[in-house]
Order: C-alpha cells, then structure tokens, then sequence
C-alpha cells in the first residue's frame, strides 16, 4: 500500500490552544526571541525535540502500576537491568535520569583538561560535557555528510581515514574514549552502517582505547542497516543492534528517544572496576545504584519501550513518515537534508536564507519566523548551538546551518506535518524579508537553551 498508516490506534486526546499570528509575534518577542523560552501551550505543533516528548503505549502505561518504589533493589530496578543488558550486551547497567547524566558521570571519570574525544558529530550536551572538564570534542564527519543533497546511504559515518590520523598523531595518551552517535543528530539524523562501526571499532582496539556509542536513536538506526545495507536484509533489528554494540567497550542511552521515555537514561560498561568509580558519582549526584535519579515506574517504562523501539512495523512507519516530509520539501524546491533521516527533519537554513551570514544566524531567523508563521517550534543546530569556543570566547561559523524539526514518537499524525509543510512553504515564499539575528545575552555553555536574540535592522 502507498498509504502510511500508524500501526497504533489513539487511545487518548490532548488537546492543543490555537493561537493567532498576532499573539505569536507577542508571545516570541517576550521569549527574547528564542523558541526553548516559550510556554509550551503556546506552541501549536512542537518539534523543538524529540527526546521525553513520545507518547507511551497501553502497556508502558500498566507497567508504571508495576513500580516498586523500594529504595534499593527493587523488581522496577532487576526487570529493567536485564532488559538492557539483553539488547545491548554489556555486564555494567548505571540508570540515569537522563543521558546528559550519563555522559557526565562518563567524562568527569574518563576525560581530562587537554583530552581529545573524537566523535563522528557531537551533539550539544555531549560537547557540553566534554568541555566543561576541560576537553576537546572533536568532530570528524564523513565527507559526504558535507553534501546535503547528495543520496548517500549512511552519511552519519565517521571519517575513519580522519580517526586515523588523529590517533596517529595524539595517541591514547590524550584519547582517552572514541565514541560514534547513532544515529548522527548533529549531521542531520543520518545513519552510521555497520561497516563503519565495525572498522571504527578496530581502529580503537589497535590503539588500546575505549569504544563508546551514543545510542539514542539505536532502534532507528539499525533499522537503516536493515534497509540499506547490505547482508542485513533478513536480520531482526533487536539482532542488528546487539551486533552494534557488541563493537563497543560501552554506551551513553537518554532513554528519552528510542525508547518512548519521558525521563529516564542509562550508561554502560564492561569494565567493573570502572562502573565501581562511575557508580561512586552516581551515588553523590543521581542516587543509589539500583535507581540512579529514577522512579521504579520510569524504569518499568523504559524496559517496556526498549523492546517496542525495536518492533519493525513501528521502525517502518517511523522511518517512512520523515521520508514523507523530506520527499514533499524536495518536491517544492525547499532546501533540506538529504536523504530522510529517521527521527527528524532538517532544514538547510544556509540555502534557506543566503542572504544571513552565519554569524547572523539563520537558522536562528528561520525557527522564529516558523513559529510566527504557524505556532510549530524548532531547534536551531549550526552557529548558535556549536559557533562558541567556550574557553577562548572566539566565535566562528558552524560546519552547517541547520534548523531541526524533531517528531515526536507516536505523537503527530499526517494532518499534522501537512500542517507543517504549509507552513514552511509559506515561509519560503517570504524568505527575502528576513533578517539575521543578534545576541544579546547567554551564558558561557550551552547557550543556545538560554540565550537571548533580537533582530538585525
């Protein structure tokens, strides 16, 4: 069949407050011009992010009756354990409140001040992390990720070429762990293949250093393995994502993405003497080992979701329904990344607005006129999220201008991103009149959450 449908049936409304245009051009000017500031009731259609945002199943809802709110181990904590460690293989399972927890408690044991952490495409928070104990993230896309329009099938890859020579040249000494995000949020949401985790994987054995993957979206990207690759054809996802991070010494998970949580994280090892000193930091900042920042329903969901990520109706629908934005984008002329990714999709503010050098943040200018537009709100990821160098103040042009329109899981319907893409075309048809952006107060990291902006006369 042409049509996609949602393998679920909607058993619960919410409802969503229409607001006017005119009330919208109030509304962004008192959040200082930053869509993270707005009250979420006064955004239409929200896809500022996917993570925490998913609309939990009938059975995820049961099994938060099943809680055990017990301090120490609880049957909430050993259901959840042996559910990770089932799908993704490792021995030590540290539950966080979320992934930035996890990635934290990662860093602050693993990396210290000159540490290089090299990374297919760090994300805001694990570049966050990594700085804020005095690294350096070090971002070594794929050549093709540079293209956005070219077909490429897995243009989240890392250069391995790159990884390499950056070995080659700093050696374990100043590597203390080599991670790879799947899929690749920051280079538009696209898929990492096996072949390329795998020699990833071989480069860090040889040279004795630490493998990690940021698996957040792992369903979704095994699922592109299943699709694209090839010998994956007539393997399940859950065994396409057991091979994944059978490459890896470890894992970070905000189990707020490919597991349809609203809180919720984990980190993973196989090393026990250092999950002993992770769980050390655990313990002073998230909680006991058993529940780490957690109530016994979160991880009773999380265990729940974790096995429907992996269900292949739902990764077809999931996967489909982007591809169905991207194709009716290039259909209209609308610069966007190339080819659909699985949870998002990204405009190329760059293309979108010549006009607006980087420095004045188009994809800044193009997030607000969409919600004045239409109520939908977006996140930025070029110059504003990625353009500081925290410690020496310099600001430069981001690798992309891009402006990310996450889907909620289970969330939005088809009538809803028509929605959308009218929206967008609507702004494409008045992009010459929009200007770039200036800032005018943010903090030293992370400033894209707090930031605030006014218009270029």
């Amino acid at each position: 069949m042409k049509t996609i449908i949602e393998p679920f049936r909607i058993k619960m409304v919410e409802p969503i407050k229409l607001t006017t245009r005119d009330e919208r051009v109030q509304l962004i000017r008192d959040a200082h011009y930053n869509p993270f500031l707005l009250r979420a009731e006064d955004v239409i259609i929200d896809l500022l992010t996917d993570s925490g945002t998913s609309a939990m199943s009938s059975e995820a809802w049961a099994a938060l009756m099943r809680g055990d709110e017990s301090y120490a181990g609880a049957r909430s904590w050993y259901r959840f354990r042996d559910t990770v460690k089932d799908i993704f293989g490792f021995e030590q399972v540290i539950p966080t409140h979320q992934g930035r927890a996890a990635e934290h408690i990662l860093f602050g044991v693993m990396v210290k001040p000159g540490s290089i952490v090299p990374n297919n495409t760090h994300f805001d928070t694990t570049r966050g992390n990594i700085e804020f104990v005095g690294g350096e993230a070090v971002d070594l896309p794929c050549p093709e990720a540079d293209d956005i329009e070219m077909r490429h099938p897995f243009k989240g890859n890392m250069d391995t070429a790159a990884l390499e020579e950056l070995v080659a040249e700093h050696g374990p000494e100043r590597i203390p762990v080599i991670m790879v995000t799947v899929t690749n949020n920051s280079g538009g949401g696209q898929p990492v293949s096996m072949a390329n985790i795998r020699e990833i994987s071989r480069i860090a054995k040889a040279a004795g250093i630490p493998f990690y993957i940021d698996a957040c979206r792992f369903a979704e990207n095994a699922h592109f393995i299943k699709r694209r690759e090839e010998g994956y054809a007539d393997i399940a996802a859950i065994d396409i994502a057991r091979e994944m991070f059978g490459y890896a010494d470890g894992c970070t998970m905000s189990a707020k993405k490919d597991s349809f949580g609203n809180i919720g994280g984990f980190l993973c090892t196989n090393d026990a003497e250092l999950a002993s000193r992770e769980r050390n930091i655990l313990i002073m900042t998230e909680g006991f080992p058993t529940y780490g920042g957690l109530a016994g329903r979160d991880l009773e969901a999380i265990a729940v979701g974790l096995r429907e990520t992996l269900d292949e109706h739902y990764l077809d629908y999931r996967l489909l329904s982007t591809r169905y934005v991207v194709e009716r984008l290039v259909e209209a002329g609308i610069p966007v990344m190339a080819p659909a990714g699985g949870h998002a999709v990204y405009l190329d503010a760059r293309r979108f607005l010549p006009h607006i050098e980087p420095l004045h943040y188009p994809g800044q200018a193009l997030s607000i006129e969409l919600y004045v537009e239409a109520g939908v709100r977006a996140v930025e990821i070029g110059t504003v999220m990625f353009g500081l160098d925290p410690h020496s103040g310099e600001e430069r042009p981001a690798r992309l201008d891009l402006l990310r329109l996450a889907i909620p899981r289970r969330v939005y319907t088809q009538s809803h991103m028509d929605y959308v893409l009218e929206a967008i075309g609507q702004v494409w048809e008045r992009r010459e009149t929009i200007r770039g952006m200036r800032i005018t107060r943010a903090p030293q990291f992370l400033r894209h959450f707090t930031a605030h902006f006014e218009w270029i006369d």
